[in-house]
C-alpha cells in the first residue's frame, strides 16, 4: 500500500474542505441520489478527478465524487460516496479499496456499504433490502496483498465479526420501526463485469450466498483492517441468473435502486440518526 498515496489525496480534500465525517457511506449503483433526495443537508463536494491519484469511476449510475454533510435530526457528520470503483474497471485492488480507506483517514469510525445485488436466496424479490451478516470474499484478490502498511492496521486481521453486531440489531430496530421488511443474509463478491451463469449461482447457492455482486466485501476487508465498525445494506436489485426468468442488464439494476429509493433512504437515515 501507497501510504503517501493516501496523504497526497487526503491533504487535496483538506485544501478544499474541513469536514471532519463521522460516518463514511458508500452509495451503490442506482442508489446514488440519496444525498439529494433529502436523505443529507449537504455542506459540500469533492469530484474524484480533483483528488490526485484518485481512481475515476466508469461504471453506469456512479457520479464520481464525496458528498459531505450531515444527516438525520441529530446532524450526524457523514461523508458520501457517490460512485465507487470496481476491480472489472480494470484498476488494481489497492485503487479499489482507495476511497474508503481515505474516509477512515478523513476520521470515519463507522463504514457503511451499500451496494445493488443479485438476490439468490429463496424467497427475495426485486426491491428487497437485506441486512449483509457475513460475506464470501475469496473469488476476488485480497486488498490487504503485499507489504502491510502497519499505520493502516496489522498484518493478519481477524475476520470473525466484519459487520458489526450492534450495528446490525440497530439496523433491525430501525427496519421494524419504519415497517420495512429487512431481509437478512450472506453476500458475495465476484469479479465481474459478466453476471453469473445458473450453474455459478447454484454454485454460490450451494457455499451459503443468499445474494450476489461486484464490490463490497474487498472494501469491507480494508475498512475491518483499519478497525472500523460496518455495516452493510444490499439492495435486491434483480434476482440472479437461472433465477430470474428473463436476461439481466445493467439498466435493471439501476432502476431497481431507484425504485428502492424511498425505504432505502429512509432506513439509512434512521439508522444513521442514531449512530
Amino acid at each position: 500500500m501507497d501510504y503517501e498515496r493516501l496523504e497526497k489525496a487526503l491533504l487535496a480534500i483538506k485544501e478544499k474542505t474541513d469536514f471532519v465525517p463521522k460516518v463514511g457511506l458508500v452509495l451503490g449503483s442506482g442508489l446514488g441520489g440519496y444525498a439529494e433526495s433529502g436523505g443529507m443537508d449537504v455542506v459540500t463536494h469533492v469530484e474524484y478527478k480533483d483528488i490526485p491519484g484518485f481512481p475515476v469511476s466508469t461504471a453506469p449510475g456512479h457520479m464520481g465524487r464525496y458528498v459531505f454533510g450531515y444527516v438525520g435530526e441529530n446532524r450526524v457528520p457523514v461523508v458520501c460516496m457517490q460512485g465507487r470503483v470496481h476491480y472489472y474497471e480494470g484498476y488494481d485492488m489497492e485503487d479499489v479499496v482507495l476511497p474508503v480507506r481515505l474516509m477512515g483517514l478523513m476520521g470515519a469510525k463507522i463504514i457503511f456499504l451499500t451496494n445493488a445485488s443479485g438476490g439468490i436466496k429463496d424467497g427475495f424479490t426485486a426491491g428487497d433490502l437485506m441486512l449483509i451478516t457475513d460475506q464470501i470474499s475469496f473469488f476476488v484478490p485480497s486488498p490487504l496483498r503485499g507489504k502491510n502498511e502497519e499505520r493502516l492496521g496489522e498484518r493478519f486481521p481477524d475476520m470473525s465479526e466484519i459487520f458489526d453486531k450492534d450495528l446490525r440489531d440497530l439496523a433491525r430496530k430501525k427496519a421494524k420501526g419504519l415497517s420495512i421488511d429487512l431481509k437478512e443474509g450472506v453476500y458475495v463478491q465476484t469479479k465481474g463485469p459478466n453476471y453469473e451463469s445458473p450453474a455459478e449461482i447454484q454454485f454460490l447457492k450451494a457455499i451459503g450466498a443468499d445474494a450476489v455482486g461486484m464490490s463490497t466485501t474487498c472494501e469491507a476487508i480494508a475498512a475491518n483492517h483499519m478497525k472500523k465498525k460496518i455495516i452493510g445494506i444490499s439492495c435486491i436489485s434483480n434476482l440472479a441468473a437461472g433465477i430470474s426468468e428473463h436476461p439481466l442488464s445493467g439498466e435493471e439494476v439501476i432502476e431497481a435502486g431507484k425504485t428502492a429509493a424511498p425505504k432505502f433512504t429512509a432506513l439509512v437515515t434512521a439508522i444513521i440518526n442514531d449512530l
